[in-house]
């Protein structure tokens, strides 16, 4: 990457995967007190490209420790936020030891540090969002987080025996398949800020994660895919490596795009980032407990959507299986110095 520009990114998603991308943006990122990533010895080869980092991160959650900080405190789930928090830091050993630390004992047995953290910053500022802002700026993270809307929003899954399912946990843990996923308030709104991050970005991603969950549900916020239709930047979709059970069991790449696309309301992508490396014997057997199967590269069927697909080995292959997310920031970014 030789390309002298700086690039606008903005990353929408949540869970794991957010968190996961947002690792390897970040090396590519000049650090709040100004240094560049070529300073870090971690990775000393490394240009400074990103110029400014967001991360648009879902709120929906209902279960765990930030469904009960939820209900209790009346504020919005901080779960993924925190992820992405810890991601983005200067320290994320030493944070991540200390956010994800969750208690064993008394009234906070289930509760994470991080979490609370957030929750008691909502407590003295009166706002999630700013409070996100001021926790980022405490934790010198490298680039933005906003919730994808600071209502507080619930989803709802239309499956496919006709009933519905409400709320994010009662979803995951259906048997059913999910048609049509929606959201309430239905006019839930963005902050202005997300809108302006996507309007003004150079590359926007959406993915890896939940296909319904973490995805989708950052769609139906009003304005939010129809600023990601009029943007001028590289779109890239990072396909999931696995299907997963209650959301995507025996969904082809395609089909993922398809369910997002019919949600949106609007051509949001103009490439597919697709794993088509083989996976290890051992890490199949231990996700087809589960159901769970490598997602079928259809790629002729991705350019009918008038999408590229680009492929690759985008494997990390650990006591979980995740994208190697050096390797997937290094290739959508030169996506975008491409334009």
């Amino acid at each position: 990457m030789s390309d002298s520009r700086q690039l606008r990114v903005v990353a929408i998603g949540g869970g794991t995967g957010l968190s996961t991308l947002l690792r390897g943006l970040k090396r590519y990122t000049a650090s709040p007190a100004g240094t560049t990533p070529a300073g870090d010895p971690a990775c000393p080869d490394l240009p400074c490209l990103i110029r400014d980092l967001s991360a648009i991160v879902t709120v929906t959650d209902d279960g765990g420790s930030s469904g009960r900080l939820r209900e209790d405190l009346n504020m919005l789930p901080p779960g993924d936020v925190r992820n992405c928090m810890v991601a983005l830091s200067e320290d994320e050993h030493l944070l991540s030891r200390l956010f994800q630390h969750r208690f064993k004992h008394g009234d906070l047995n289930g509760h994470s540090f991080g979490n609370l953290f957030l929750a008691a910053l909502t407590e003295i500022s009166g706002d999630f969002a700013q409070a996100v802002q001021t926790s980022s700026q405490i934790l010198a993270t490298r680039g933005r987080i906003y919730p994808s809307t600071t209502e507080n929003a619930t989803i709802s899954a239309r499956m496919d025996d006709g009933s519905l399912v409400e709320g994010e946990t009662n979803i995951t843990a259906s048997k059913q398949t999910i048609r049509e996923l929606m959201l309430t308030p239905h006019d839930a709104a963005p902050l202005p800020e997300t809108l302006d991050a996507i309007a003004a970005a150079d590359l926007i991603t959406l993915g890896p994660g939940s296909l319904y969950t973490s995805l989708i549900t950052n769609l139906l916020v009003r304005g939010i895919p129809e600023a990601i239709a009029a943007s001028q930047a590289t779109r890239v979709y990072i396909c999931n490596l696995m299907t997963q059970a209650n959301e995507s069991l025996g969904l082809s790449a395609a089909q993922h795009i398809e369910k997002i696309l019919d949600h949106a309301g609007e051509q949001i992508f103009d490439y597919a980032l697709i794993n088509t490396a083989p996976i290890g014997g051992a890490t199949l057997e231990q996700y087809a407990r589960e159901g769970q199967t490598p997602i079928t590269a259809d790629l002729e069927r991705i350019r009918k959507l008038g999408i590229e697909p680009i492929t690759g080995n985008f494997l990390h292959e650990g006591d979980v299986l995740r994208h190697n997310y050096d390797r997937v920031a290094e290739t959508v970014l030169n996506l975008a110095l491409k334009r």
